[in-house]
């Protein structure tokens, strides 16, 4: 019966075993393709979430009440405290500036000013922002070789990351922080949001299909139905 020859080296006094390399086989292939899959799915998983992100700022948007857009609490008047107005051209603004050093070859909207902007504009604004957030996103988490977006700054005051995973968890987390601030700002001012506004930012099922989506909040690779 014929035997591999094995290749051995004394290391240590002692003998390791080397065994000849194995070509991938059709297992192996299969494998890289699942994995080659799975990353494609994560990927469109993030820019889903992303997008359901700016349907969730603008289902807030649509349910606010005028009264409470410039309003600022008992406590805060004359300290500088958010508005809602503030907080949601805040929000732009600062989209605005990663556009900027990140993409800066995609267009960038006028910024808004809190002191001036209506309901109306903002909810026009942060769905151009939006729209170029998640452009900047779907190039910064592709694998092509030309892709444009290699970096992310978040301002003069923080360290560029590289471009990925971690720039969208940023930018969904900086949305959702102060979504939170906006709900309990205009609860706190007599006008709470209804809650098909401020419950509705956990209907993840209705915000996809709202954007479009032909699949539903999933796991990378699971089932979509």
């Amino acid at each position: 019966m014929a035997h591999r020859r094995l290749w051995c080296w004394p290391v240590g006094g002692k003998h390791a075993v080397r065994r000849p390399r194995r070509s991938p086989g059709k297992h192996g292939k299969l494998a890289v393709q699942r994995a080659a899959t799975s990353e494609f799915e994560i990927r469109e998983v993030l820019l889903e979430t992303y997008a359901a992100n700016g349907a969730m700022n603008q289902r807030l948007l649509a349910h606010l009440d005028p009264r409470a857009w410039r309003a600022s609490r008992v406590d805060q008047k004359d300290r500088g405290g958010w508005t809602l107005s503030g907080i949601f051209a805040h929000l732009h603004n600062n989209r605005l500036s990663w556009l900027r050093s990140s993409a800066p070859h995609l267009r960038c909207p006028a910024t808004l000013d809190p002191a001036r902007c209506t309901i109306k504009q903002a909810i026009a604004a942060h769905r151009e922002s939006a729209t170029r957030c998640l452009e900047m996103l779907t190039d910064a988490l592709s694998r092509s070789r030309d892709r444009r977006v290699t970096k992310f700054s978040r301002g003069s005051w923080a360290p560029v990351w590289p471009a990925g995973a971690t720039m969208f968890a940023y930018m969904f987390a900086h949305d959702a922080h102060h979504r939170g601030q906006i709900i309990m700002l205009a609860r706190e001012l007599g006008y709470p949001l209804p809650d098909e506004a401020a419950y509705g930012i956990w209907r993840w099922e209705k915000l996809w299909k709202q954007c479009g989506f032909a699949t539903r909040p999933r796991f990378s690779g699971g089932p979509t139905e």
